[in-house]
């Protein structure tokens, strides 16, 4: 028994949540229309680059959530989650999950994407365990401020440390599934890294080291 660690956009989905959350938004008309879309696409260009500037993501992130009620929110993550999310969950990925459920690994979605986005996308998963980008909450509303350390590149190493301290666990034998090069840190860190469907970088760095490389997109 030992810990499967998946990363969430572009490897359990077939799409990046972050992004497709700001896309939602758009077609509700909840933000502005042409500020909006200019910096949620320039954001996921410098995600897939490898030069995203995080904290000013999220400055720009987060901002919905301060400027709704948790009502409003809800409804729309519930309408997200069916015409979004819903269509964007490979069946092979279930099908892995499935697969380290069954030899009794611990299960653990570590995403870059903010709790309020992935929440209910690893319940739907069944995966009770989610490391994610903390948006800070006062007296039940969303600031639009982050808390703690974004679960993003050595991030996702940082808060990875912590949440393994908190269990008094360790990395031997653990498993890491992702798609991007973003996430070498973490890579690099566990036994059996595995490149999904990965970017030209990462499959590079999986090719030169000898990781195991896969598809999930059939």
């Amino acid at each position: 028994m030992s810990l499967a660690i998946f990363d969430l956009d572009n490897t359990l989905l077939s799409i990046d949540s972050d992004h497709a959350w700001g896309e939602f938004l758009l077609e509700q008309g909840a933000v502005d229309a042409v500020a909006y879309r200019e910096a949620n696409d320039r954001f996921k260009a410098d995600y897939d680059a490898g030069r995203l500037d995080m904290m000013a993501f999220l400055e720009v992130a987060l901002k919905p959530l301060a400027d709704n009620s948790m009502e409003q929110l809800a409804a729309w993550h519930q309408q997200f989650m069916a015409s979004k999310i819903e269509p964007a969950i490979l069946p092979q990925a279930e099908e892995l999950i499935a697969r380290h459920r069954a030899r009794g690994d611990t299960l653990l979605i570590i995403t870059a994407t903010n709790r309020f986005i992935t929440g209910p996308i690893a319940e739907r998963l069944g995966i009770d365990d989610l490391i994610a980008v903390e948006p800070e909450l006062v007296d039940g509303r969303y600031t639009g401020r982050v808390s703690g350390v974004p679960s993003f590149q050595q991030g996702k190493v940082t808060r990875l440390e912590q949440w393994l301290s908190e269990r008094d666990d360790t990395l031997d034998g653990a498993w890491f599934y992702s798609d991007s090069h973003n996430d070498l840190p973490l890579l690099e860190q566990v036994d059996h890294p595995v490149a999904v469907d990965p970017d030209p970088a990462l499959r590079e760095v999986a090719e030169a080291k000898g990781w195991k490389i896969i598809s999930l997109r059939g």
